[in-house]
């Protein structure tokens, strides 16, 4: 498997995806530059997290007019797989990659913290070495990670099972006290239609290292190679 990382003005964890993916998983990866209009012969694209812009107007807003967007498009409607952490979940809402909106977390503060992650999905090609309900340990750090839809669309995930992470208790269990922006039905990652596209708030590349005091992060990186052989 080949990877793409892109980077944007702003970006603070693109090198954190490359070290993962080159040092910890030895596949091949490359950083992209926003500003080039076409992606290389890849087979992943991430969007990593940070503060792409600075965060003017709206996290993601004006990322999604960066000229390699309409390339990360294209190769995700030929069905190969994107997966957006943090900014990069925002930026894949604003594009329109994924349904939805990111709104300010309800305590009005940046969150930086471990969380609890139960898997909702176990059958993507994000997740296909985890199990239902699997729970990881995987740190957060967003000032806007309230994921928020309207009626149909969350009854759409729903039924689609594209809700694929949800906030919850070391043990799995869902409560508010376990949720830590106040996102709709404790939503911590969804994927598109076709499933392969995901974005998801927590960020694995801080934690597929057990040095980092979690390697958890690490399976959803051996989920995605895992679906290239």
């Amino acid at each position: 498997m080949k990877a793409a990382v892109v980077v944007f003005p702003g970006s603070n964890c693109d090198s954190d995806c490359w070290h993962v993916l080159n040092d910890a998983m030895k596949t091949k990866v490359q950083y992209v530059w926003h500003k080039e209009l076409n992606l290389p012969d890849i087979d992943l694209v991430v969007l990593p997290g940070g503060f792409s812009y600075g965060d003017y107007l709206r996290t993601g807003a004006v990322a999604r007019f960066s000229p390699i967007m309409n390339s990360v498009r294209e190769h995700a409607k030929a069905g190969k797989p994107v997966i957006g952490i943090c900014n990069g979940f925002q930026i894949l809402l604003e594009t329109g990659l994924l349904p939805g909106a990111m709104l300010r977390n309800r305590t009005l503060r940046f969150v930086c913290k471990f969380i609890h992650l139960r898997t909702e999905n176990s059958k993507t090609v994000f997740t296909n070495r985890l199990s239902s309900g699997e729970v990881l340990r995987i740190p957060i750090a967003h000032g806007e990670g309230n994921y928020f839809c309207d009626e149909k669309t969350l009854e759409e995930l729903e039924a689609e099972k594209r809700i694929v992470f949800r906030y919850s208790s070391e043990a799995g269990k869902l409560g508010d006290e376990f949720n830590p922006n106040g996102a709709l039905s404790h939503i911590a990652g969804i994927m598109n239609k076709e499933g392969n596209v995901l974005g998801m708030m927590p960020h694995p590349e801080r934690s597929s290292e057990a040095i980092l005091s979690s390697d958890d992060g690490r399976k959803i990186w051996e989920s995605i190679l895992n679906s290239f052989k």
